[in-house]
């Protein structure tokens, strides 16, 4: 029989951990969140981690635990180099050390722990949310699994190797070669830089025991249907044959490889006994409210049917979860129960009534707009500080005026899927991929791998609804193949195969990357048009920066004012994209990054740079119909419009309707170099500056004016004297753009006069404007 330590014991135990506790503190971070001031040893992300299969019983294994960092080939350290606390990887400031590893050491942990006097005579899983990369496990000396996989969860039955009574010890050993290994790693790499970022090593997610029985459930399979308002559960167990008990009476067992578990976790291995496997049943009660809808028995691991009359469907305007229970008996008596839930909803790609592809939602077509959202914190990495800290990212993409989020590269904790399905927000998921392309067998292997477990983990989540295996051609290989692969082995949602770059015919969707954009791909009879990534504009905030280096964005503007201007500039040429068959846009992106600077909100999430309320305000008409646009002043596009220009610098006045421009030249426009994006060059322009001028004559004053302006790069455009707008940057396409308030009340009926000054410093160059009215409908 397993006994608790004498009560001399305990004392001695925890007064070993008080001078610990006293003493840790965040290591001297760049920056920190306001939810860091609120981490603790004792209270280290302590929410349960897997809110899709919830058991009651557990034990938190968050805190303080000893770490080393020793060459690569050393064995078990004798003495470690202090404390660490967990989850917090080992590079971050939250940990406590805030050192990096590298590819040629080894990161070793060690804790001990006692096993609760109300399992006696169970098994006890040791469950980790995620380790990256390679780990090897000991519990008391003997080694218990080991596992490759830097974002997949992983579980391993440890009843062997406990002791009968006292403290159990724990070591690990983990070695993560980041961006010199073949291994996925999202953006890490060992000098970070631009758009990539600190490594991560070691354990990032919340460590925990729990106790099972013999058979236990291993995993659920949700597959809801609204079409036939139903929902199929499929329960998987484990059953174990028994061996010799060791001391204490204890039978030892260890589990079949499991479905669920994509990467390898090897551990001692027990037969099965098929004569057990018979009399496992399975009951499935799926409620709402309280209530009971829909209940079914039956074997385990077989798929029930479960009928959901006049479901209530999951979506962002209405994220409505079941919640169910499932029970396990053996032989007639209950061995097991989780907690779950599950949303009814379809992803699917079809047809609108124009006959255009479009991304639908329960059979409805939905335009799916949201931010790149990376998932990196100052304080903590790879690990928001607290679960609010977790959650309040997804709470500021729908108060934004969003309902999708591109979790790019990275694959987050299950929580935050959970605070995505209570929320209502729409997910599109990267598979993390490293910069480079897939060599040899091994690297294949482990890219499978976690794909496998990323699908199999997170199948459940109604929020997701596309899966993305590439970004932008970064170890992009066999597309065909896993596309191929993906779509069998989940035929629910549609597959983003290669997110920008490198398009293949075989995706779901065709996705364009344009910054700063936007863009959109040509409508095809098949393929939903969307838009990836785009926006990228970057305001360096003083005192909410990561480093004082050069900070980096797409587009990098001084003002709020000029971000707000450039932002909403942005969502105006967006908006009628939506009415020519765009079906979602991605901004780049929620947060700054280390050195990146083009987030929503400052890296440690203390401002909102817009607004959340103006950009609410402003991304709103992406959901309503798109505007009616009509033409009062053409430009050169379809035909040729004459000018007058120069490229001496005119003098004072060049902008007002009586300047007299009888000695410029008069041509048509556009103006610019051939190849420049979206252009269509009448005139060749290749010095750095250019002004123009046009007169025309208006029947009527448009009520709500735009300039229809196609410019690369900066550009000042004055209406009869007055500044109507002053974009700055490149566009790589025609678009709309509100005019200044002065602007349109200078214009008149009868003669007006519309001058552009356009300066050029790089790249192409081009300049060409009408004016539109914009009817919103």
């Amino acid at each position: 029989m397993r006994l608790l330590p004498t009560l001399s014991v305990l004392v001695l135990v925890m007064a070993a951990a008080l001078p610990c506790l006293a003493e840790w503190k965040p290591a001297d971070g760049p920056l920190f969140t306001r939810w860091a001031k609120e981490v603790s040893p004792k209270n280290a992300l302590p929410e349960y981690p897997r809110p899709q299969m919830v058991r009651k019983r557990w034990q938190n294994l968050n805190g303080l635990w000893d770490y080393a960092i020793k060459p690569e080939k050393d064995k078990l350290p004798e003495k470690f180099d202090g404390q660490i606390l967990v989850p917090y990887p080992v590079e971050s400031a939250l940990s406590g050390v805030m050192k990096r590893v590298g590819k040629d050491n080894r990161l070793w942990y060690r804790r001990t722990f006692e096993v609760p006097k109300d399992w006696n005579g169970e098994a006890v899983l040791l469950n980790f949310g995620a380790v990256d990369w390679d780990t090897t496990v000991w519990v008391n000396g003997k080694e218990v699994g080991k596992h490759r996989g830097g974002y997949d969860a992983f579980s391993i039955d440890i009843s062997r190797a406990l002791k009968d009574s006292g403290p159990q010890e724990i070591v690990l050993s983990v070695w993560d070669p980041t961006n010199a290994g073949y291994q996925p790693r999202g953006k890490q790499v060992s000098n970070p830089r631009g758009i990539w970022y600190t490594p991560v090593t070691g354990i990032w997610r919340t460590v925990w025991l729990e106790p099972v029985n013999n058979p236990r459930i291993d995993h659920l399979k949700i597959v809801p249907d609204i079409d036939k308002e139903q929902v199929t559960i499929d329960v998987n167990t484990v059953l174990y044959k028994y061996e010799e008990p060791r001391p204490g009476g204890l039978g030892v067992y260890t589990p079949r490889p499991s479905p669920i578990v994509a990467a390898e976790v090897r551990q001692d291995k027990a037969s099965e006994s098929p004569a057990a496997e018979r009399g496992k049943q399975a009951k499935v009660v799926v409620s709402a409210g309280g209530k009971a809808v829909a209940e079914a028995s039956g074997p385990a691991d077989k798929p029930m049917v479960l009928k959901i009359d006049d479901a209530k469907l999951w979506s962002p305007d209405s994220p409505f979860l079941y919640d169910l229970k499932v029970t396990l008996s053996k032989d007639g008596k209950a061995v097991d129960e989780v907690e779950s839930y599950f949303g009814m909803r379809k992803s699917s790609i079809e047809k609108d009534d124009a006959g255009v592809p479009r991304l639908f939602l329960n059979n409805k077509p939905l335009f799916q707009y949201g931010p790149l959202d990376q998932g990196w914190w100052p304080d903590g990495l790879y690990t928001a500080a607290t679960d609010a800290a977790l959650r309040y990212d997804v709470e500021m993409t729908k108060k934004m005026g969003m309902n999708m989020i591109r979790k790019h590269v990275k694959i987050e904790p299950a929580r935050w899927y959970y605070h995505c399905d209570k929320l209502g927000v729409l997910v599109w998921q990267d598979m993390p991929n490293g910069g480079k392309k897939v060599v040899g067998d091994e690297a294949d292997k482990n890219f499978r791998q976690e794909l496998k477990a990323l699908i199999d983990t997170h199948h459940n989540a109604p929020s997701i609804v596309m899966w993305v295996p590439f970004n932008e051609g970064w170890g992009q290989y066999d597309s065909e193949g896993i596309t191929e692969w993906l779509k069998k082995y989940d035929p629910t949602r549609p597959v983003n195969t290669a997110s920008g770059w490198s398009d293949r015919p075989c995706s779901d969707v065709h996705d364009v990357h344009k910054y700063p954009g936007p863009a959109m791909p040509a409508i095809e009879e098949r393929r939903a048009a969307v838009l990836g990534e785009f926006g990228g504009l970057g305001l360096p905030v003083k005192d909410h920066l990561w480093w004082d280096k050069k900070n980096w964005g797409y587009r990098n503007l001084k003002t709020v004012d000029e971000l707000t201007a450039a932002y909403q500039g942005l969502i105006n040429r967006l908006h009628p994209m939506v009415g020519r068959g765009l079906s979602a846009a991605v901004y780049t992106q929620t947060s700054d990054v280390e050195g990146e600077v083009n987030g929503l909100m400052t890296y440690d999430r203390a401002m909102v740079k817009i607004g959340a309320e103006k950009l609410n305000e402003i991304n709103r008409k992406l959901y309503l119909p798109p505007p009616v646009v009509k033409t009062i002043l053409p430009t050169s596009r379809a035909k040729p419009q004459q000018w007058r220009h120069t490229t001496e610098k005119p003098g004072e006045g060049w902008e007002k309707p009586e300047f007299d421009d009888s000695k410029w030249k008069e041509a048509p426009g556009g103006f610019g170099t051939k190849d420049t994006p979206g252009t269509t060059v009448r005139t060749e322009w290749k010095t750095p500056d250019i002004w123009v001028r046009r007169t025309f004559t208006l029947e009527k004053v448009p009520a709500d004016p735009h300039l229809m302006i196609h410019h690369d790069e900066d550009a000042e455009v004055y209406i009869n004297g007055k500044l109507a707008a002053k974009p700055a940057g490149f566009t790589t396409d025609y678009a709309p753009m509100p005019v200044n308030k002065e602007a349109k009340a200078a214009l008149k009926t009868g003669k007006n006069t519309i001058a552009i000054h356009c300066r050029q410093t790089t790249g192409g160059q081009y300049i060409d404007a009408g004016i539109v009215e914009v009817i919103e409908q």
